[in-house]
């Protein structure tokens, strides 16, 4: 067995800084000829489950999530290959480092493989798990009178492209029967979204835990009912990879094992609630144990969807609903965004550890 080898705190920012290095030059090397690039054909049959000596794979995490998970869980010491993380803030950040090749696999939200696949990235999803699809809220500025989705025509929506909360702002406005037209979508970092509905930058922000409940600090703040935002927003995050690793047998076989470890971090995380909370969030996020217990009783129980028509079905609805609103330079299919070879190591994984596929998507 590989031993797996970690970057500790000092070497942490220098391995993050030196691939962001790297996938800047390439990308800026390759700007605007993604669709040149010659496609890489997909691998078939199934996984390979033999895992060479010395095979590594580079996790581009976030937050030190995923990192955490496998440590806490001691999954980390049981990876059958070496492993190197890197932290990343955001989706385009990861983009970059998948395209130089500096990363390998990640964990990411639902919508930065939609804008891969526009710019002709060939980042395959290989795992998917899910939240609370109430744990995102239409956070509403102090004094502004926006109680229903209607309300949001005229208003100030706080936005950012590639994100989970751009396709929670286009269902809104879909839902109520609005376009981006009849809103004023002002675009913003997510660090910023907080300060800027508080303060009344914006009228409205998509927001979670703890920023919905250090926002509903302020006097006459409100969020728009749940009855009324149910459908925005589906939950759902993935596991992706470069498709020159899913088609590498030993790498392909290192990926499928960490899908399984991935399952088993975080069904831990589920059966262990308080630890997780003290030992990722109050420790390593700094925040403080209220807001730590907060935000895991927002984000509920993590389940494990299969890998199927349904899930695709889940992500065309999101790429539609950016397309329409103009967003995306092509039209995509997200079937093309799968591999659903990996859909058998959830399976197992998932029933072995007594874990949850979750109710049924869509």
């Amino acid at each position: 067995m590989s031993r797996t080898r970690l970057f500790h705190t000092g070497l942490r920012g220098r391995m993050t800084a030196a691939l962001l290095a790297v996938a800047t030059v390439a990308t800026l090397g390759t700007a605007g000829c993604a669709k040149s690039d010659e496609p890489v054909a997909a691998a078939s049959g199934p996984l390979p489950t033999d895992i060479q000596p010395g095979t590594k794979l580079v996790i581009a995490d976030q937050s030190e999530r995923l990192q955490s998970a496998l440590r806490f869980s001691g999954e980390l010491d049981k990876l059958p290959f070496q492993v190197e993380f890197a932290n990343f803030v955001g989706g385009p950040a990861i983009l970059e480092a998948f395209r130089a090749g500096a990363a390998d696999v990640a964990p990411v939200g639902d919508v930065p493989p939609i804008h891969a696949l526009a710019a002709g990235q060939d980042v395959p999803i290989i795992a998917s798990y899910r939240t609370s699809p109430q744990s995102m809220k239409l956070a509403v500025a102090p004094g502004v009178p926006v109680r229903t989705l209607a309300d949001l025509k005229g208003r100030k929506i706080a936005y950012a492209e590639g994100t989970a909360q751009q396709a929670a702002v286009l269902r809104a406005l879909d839902k109520a029967g609005l376009d981006t037209g009849d809103v004023e979508l002002v675009r913003l970092q997510l660090a910023e979204f907080l300060d800027a509905v508080r303060t009344g930058q914006v009228d409205v922000a998509p927001l979670i835990e703890p920023n919905v409940t250090r926002l509903l600090r302020t006097q006459g703040a409100t969020v728009i009912p749940d009855a009324e935002t149910a459908g925005i927003y589906p939950g759902l995050a993935y596991l992706y990879a470069r498709r020159d690793v899913v088609n590498d047998p030993a790498k392909a076989g290192a990926a499928r094992a960490l899908v399984a470890a991935f399952i088993r971090a975080f069904h831990w995380a589920n059966t262990h609630g308080d630890e997780w909370e003290r030992r990722y969030y109050v420790e390593n996020q700094k925040v403080s144990p209220e807001d730590a217990e907060r935000i895991v009783n927002s984000l509920g129980q993590w389940t494990f969807p299969h890998l199927d028509q349904k899930v695709i079905d889940v992500q065309q609805q999101t790429i539609d609903a950016i397309d329409k609103a103009g967003q995306l330079p092509e039209k995509v299919r997200a079937e093309n965004g799968f591999d659903l070879r990996f859909d058998d190591v959830i399976t197992q994984t998932v029933t072995e550890t007594g874990a949850s596929f979750g109710p049924e998507v869509g």
